[in-house]
């Protein structure tokens, strides 16, 4: 992709992370990014040498081809409503939690192109998940620039927006349940003997390596499993028990009460 023109409207920790991976991606780019704070907009101009930087969230926008809409939640209708009448064959991408299509739309019209997003905190150094889905008046080739772009700072696939809740109950809360699963790993390693440094490290070295290899080879996890786990051996006592504990049924129910509770979020916004 080249000769983009791209705009974000909110500094924060996931705009920022877009910045930082379109420019390691080598994408040929123009960007500019507004943001209430002084503060961040001198972190992104001097971090990351992007000079147009701004308060001004409509100078951004008539600048930018895609526009990302990278703000909470709650202030987005604001935003939108500068916005309104000045995005005409523009590309909307939202970042905003929670908030549908629909909702845009019902602000901006539905004539705009506009794509939302549910991406991950490790897109923060570059390992998110993220999840993309198009508007009545987005096109295909809207979806795979989104994609690409997201991309840049870890996998990103496309689904429909029903699917969204579901996303963010796996993908958007997943670390939290990975952390606390490095956190045990941790806490059982000093129980057993280990520097809480040593065990930390080792834990989530583990993990990370453990799921490389799932994405590396393509080999499902159960057989990946399998392969570690010998007759008689270390790792089947191990996830005997993992399973007397209920690990794979507490898994399974975390992802669908997040999931639910997105769903529940989502009706009071």
């Amino acid at each position: 992709m080249t000769g983009l023109k791209i705009g974000f409207i909110g500094a924060g920790n996931m705009a920022e992370a877009m910045i930082k991976g379109i420019l390691a991606s080598g994408i040929k780019a123009e960007l500019a990014v507004s943001d209430s704070s002084v503060e961040r907009l001198e972190v992104i101009r001097t971090v990351y040498g992007v000079e147009a930087v701004s308060k001004d969230n409509k100078r951004v926008s008539d600048f930018a081809d895609i526009i990302f809409l990278a703000v909470k939640p709650q202030i987005l209708s604001v935003v939108l409503r500068q916005l309104k009448g000045r995005v005409r064959d523009k590309l909307i991408v939202s970042i905003a939690a929670g908030k549908t299509i629909e909702y845009i739309e019902s602000i901006l019209g539905d004539e705009i192109r506009i794509v939302r997003v549910m991406p991950n905190t490790p897109a923060l150094v570059l390992s998110g998940a993220t999840a993309v889905c198009g508007g009545k008046s987005a096109l295909d080739e809207d979806l795979e620039t989104v994609r690409s772009l997201f991309s840049s700072v870890g996998s990103c696939v496309i689904v429909e927006e029903e699917k969204m809740d579901v996303v963010t109950g796996l993908s958007g809360s997943g670390p939290a349940y990975v952390y606390q699963f490095i956190e045990a790993l941790s806490d059982a390693g000093v129980k057993m003997g280990l520097t809480r440094a040593d065990a930390t490290l080792l834990a989530a070295q583990t993990v990370l390596g453990a799921a490389r290899m799932v994405i590396d080879t393509g080999i499902h996890p159960a057989q990946l499993k399998d392969n570690v786990t010998s007759p008689g051996g270390t790792a089947i006592c191990g996830l005997h028990e993992l399973e007397k504990g209920g690990m794979r049924a507490a898994v399974i129910n975390a992802v669908e009460a997040a999931t639910e509770k997105s769903k529940e979020l989502g009706r009071k916004k």
